[in-house]
């Protein structure tokens, strides 16, 4: 059996990128790798977000918090129990699984949605921003200092940014699976209908809470991963740089940029706005806020050319290309 012309098409897409992925740390230096391992880091996130906000519309402003979870938890294993970050993580991710299911029920349960939803997601990040900014044994505005262990690969510790290049890199590609199946599965259909028009899929027999919360619950531990990774990288965590609205916003821009509710968007957000976060930081990195402002005016830009964000317009132009 032959592979269809659009298949192979394709997988020559998908497969070419890869391998300049796989064997780029072979040429590239330390700072081009840290670009690298941010814009994988930051797809994976913004993918992360993009299954609760993208597929089922509810808006969130709060993942900071998810981040900030998973990141404390683990790095407080391992400081204070010398328990490898390998198993932290999935410790963090279930307790962000709990945090994500309660933040979903108590929301859902009194009916927040769109504009509501948000602010309750922000303030509640806000809100474990300040608890943690209080509390000496995570830290406090101190926050923690990991223990070094040199080159520990069993303790997620490595000699080189190689290592975390490639951890990155899987979990973006993991991250772009889980969307990938979901879009095509049951549940990802059941999130796209709440999206489109909650109340015709609850007439239609949709469990629309369960759903939404599934939704969370799932959002919330992915996250988690991506902040014992963060803590690993860094070596050090505090609450303004894991729980603020600022790492949020972060987060959720690429997605927007990239094209909300598609696999591909956060991917391509990631390579857009990481590099370009890289270079304004770099020529005005004086200039408190440059950044966010040069955010402010891609975010126009796309909200008035690419309203449905750059993926969605591209393939908007390519089939009306390929039509003439």
């Amino acid at each position: 059996m032959t592979m269809s012309s659009p298949g192979k098409k394709l997988y020559t897409v998908l497969i070419v990128p890869l391998i300049i992925f796989l064997v780029l740390p072979i040429f590239a230096g330390s700072y081009l790798l840290h670009i690298m391992i941010f814009i994988f880091f930051y797809a994976y996130l913004s993918q992360c977000w993009n299954i609760l906000s993208g597929y089922t519309g509810q808006f969130s402003l709060g993942h900071a918090a998810f981040l900030g979870v998973g990141a404390y938890t683990s790095s407080f294993l391992f400081s204070q129990y010398s328990l490898t970050p390998w198993v932290g993580m999935f410790i963090g991710a279930l307790v962000s699984l709990c945090v994500g299911l309660f933040i979903g029920h108590i929301c859902f349960r009194f009916g927040l949605k769109g504009a509501f939803f948000a602010l309750a997601t922000m303030a509640f990040a806000e809100i474990l921003r300040i608890l943690f900014l209080n509390l000496p044994s995570m830290g406090g505005a101190q926050g923690l200092l990991l223990p070094l262990r040199g080159n520990a690969p069993l303790l997620y510790q490595f000699e080189g940014k190689a290592p975390f290049y490639y951890i990155a890199l899987i979990m973006m590609l993991v991250s772009v699976a889980v969307a990938y199946a979901i879009e095509r599965s049951k549940t990802g259909f059941y999130f796209k209908a709440i999206h489109q028009n909650e109340e015709s899929a609850e007439a239609l027999g949709v469990d629309t809470k369960k759903y939404k919360v599934i939704a969370v619950g799932l959002s919330a531990a992915m996250t988690a991963f991506g902040g014992t990774f963060f803590a690993q990288y860094f070596m050090y965590i505090q609450p303004d740089n894991t729980y603020s609205t600022f790492v949020s916003f972060d987060i959720m821009l690429r997605s927007i940029i990239g094209g909300m509710g598609t696999v591909a968007g956060p991917v391509i957000g990631s390579f857009i706005l990481t590099p370009l976060a890289e270079i304004t930081r770099s020529f005005l990195g004086g200039k408190s806020g440059a950044h966010l402002m040069i955010y402010g005016l891609i975010l126009m830009a796309v909200c008035i050319f690419l309203p449905q964000g750059v993926y969605p317009g591209i393939k908007k132009w390519l089939t009306r290309f390929q039509s003439e």
